[in-house]
């Protein structure tokens, strides 16, 4: 089983900033990818971003060129620099990491952006 620790969250102002981490328990070589969904009230759970094993990186669109993830050198801990907030970007945020095929998810932390 692989415990996950998020951290960061917050309330912040249309263009300001904001930093996720989430920390895994299991061993970097076991993980596969990690990466950070968010869900809106009433809406579904989309993926943010995802980072491989080999440091690949996907985006969603609508966060391209103002979010970025990136991993530790230990391989186990992911953050998610979050910058130019909007107010649509309001959310639930939640750590996924693949480790051996199974997926395990963060309790979530909220992101609140104000206009």
């Amino acid at each position: 089983q692989v415990q996950l620790v998020e951290s960061g969250g917050g309330l912040v102002q249309a263009g300001g900033s904001l930093r996720l981490s989430c920390a895994a328990s299991a061993s970097a070589i076991s993980i596969f990818h990690m990466g950070w969904y968010r869900q809106a009230p009433g809406k579904q759970r989309d993926l943010v971003a995802i980072i491989t094993l080999a440091g690949s990186t996907t985006y969603a669109d609508s966060v391209k060129g103002r979010f970025t993830i990136s991993r530790d050198s230990a391989g186990n801990t992911v953050y998610l620099q979050m910058n130019s907030l909007k107010p649509e970007d309001t959310a639930v945020y939640y750590c996924i990491v693949n480790s051996r095929g199974q997926d395990y998810w963060g309790q979530g932390t909220q992101v609140t952006v104000s206009s």
